[in-house]
């Protein structure tokens, strides 16, 4: 095999962690109030796998620029 099972769930681990800073990183550039980014971080942190990828798709809050 290529590839154990400890491996596989290692890069797995890393690439959620990668995707969830990614999302931290597009959350940051919007204007929220303190709460907002604070359910929105949970949202990132609780649901490691999907919950980055809601947060770029449902574009929460206005841009700043």
């Amino acid at each position: 095999m290529l590839l154990s099972a400890d491996w596989m769930r290692l890069l797995l681990c890393i690439c959620l962690i990668e995707i969830a800073i990614l999302a931290a990183f597009f959350l940051r550039g919007r204007s929220h109030s303190l709460p907002a980014y604070l359910g929105w971080g949970a949202l990132i942190i609780l649901l490691p796998l999907i919950g980055p990828f809601l947060v770029v798709l449902i574009h929460p809050g206005s841009s700043r620029t």
